[in-house]
């Protein structure tokens, strides 16, 4: 059985950020790895929220989405030369 949990050390003890489903004094191997970045806390607006302006794309990134995604010809554009 692997687990992947995340917890903050409080400088003597582990917290998980949700409760466990272990059983009981069982003894268990635990690996340790700092994360980079905090968790997000918050709803998935507030994910978007502080991911805006984060990513580089075309000026026509959201009305040629199929174009970039999937390679679809450019749809024609009023005012286009």
């Amino acid at each position: 059985m692997n687990k992947k949990v995340t917890a903050i050390f409080d400088g003597n003890v582990l917290h998980p950020d949700a409760p466990l489903d272990l059983k009981p004094n069982t003894r268990y191997v635990i690996t340790i790895q700092e994360l980079s970045e905090p968790p997000v806390v918050g709803d998935a607006w507030d994910v978007l929220e502080a991911m805006t302006g984060t990513i580089e794309a075309p000026q026509d990134w959201s009305s040629e989405h199929d174009h970039y995604l999937y390679g679809t010809p450019k749809r024609e554009t009023e005012g286009a030369e």
